[in-house]
């Protein structure tokens, strides 16, 4: 199943252009099978996404969210208490948290921004579960850096993502999974067991 599990809505991202629904519709012209909708620091609530799936029945819509933690954000999925997740909290705590929560956590663009990701490994031992490999903010440059690191540390998991502020990015970029995703449980057990691989989308290829 193809999915995209990094975007931002207007509606609770102040950064993002995206209008929720006018976004479901951009990731089925890309040939989606699936989103994760990933606000700064705000998890969507059922009755939100119940609205969404019942105007894309087609899609299978989650929500995760994109926590500012001390030193870069990542993206935490199976989320039950967003407000368990802090801005500005510590790596190592955020991933305890969230695998306390039953989810999983995975380090957006890393390297971005002049991020010192591998000093932060080494220093802080975060039991991050995979890293974002390739995104519509993430350069060659970038991308070319978390290939290495994805050769390194072989037990993170590969996201590919938008991370899409605007409808036009939508699935630029996906996590192609070899197995049935419909729920945010199946969601973390496919991202814990790596059965997902990055990939530039050649339907709608924006980068």
């Amino acid at each position: 199943m193809k999915f995209d599990l990094h975007m931002h809505t207007s509606r609770h991202s102040p950064d993002a252009d995206s209008d929720p629904f006018e976004l479901m519709q951009a990731a089925i012209k890309a040939g989606l099978d699936g989103v994760v909708i990933t606000e700064h620091d705000y998890l969507w609530t059922e009755k939100e996404l119940e609205e969404l799936r019942a105007a894309a029945p087609q899609l299978v819509i989650l929500a995760g969210v994109e926590v500012t933690g001390r030193g870069g954000d990542v993206l935490c999925y199976g989320v039950t208490d967003p407000f368990a997740l802090p801005r500005g909290i510590p790596w190592p705590k955020l991933c305890a948290e969230i695998h306390r929560q039953g989810g999983a956590c995975v380090a957006a663009h890393p390297n971005r921004w002049d991020q010192p990701f591998e000093k932060m490994l080494a220093e802080q031992n975060p039991a991050l579960d995979g890293i974002e490999v390739m995104s519509n903010n993430m350069d060659k440059d970038l991308r070319k850096k978390a290939a290495k690191l994805l050769e390194k540390y072989p037990n993170f998991a590969q996201l590919g993502n938008s991370d899409s502020h605007q409808p036009y990015t939508v699935g630029c970029c996906y996590t192609d999974f070899d197995c049935d995703i419909r729920s945010n449980a199946d969601l973390v057990a496919a991202i814990k067991a790596k059965t997902g691989i990055a990939r530039v989308n050649e339907i709608a290829h924006r980068t």
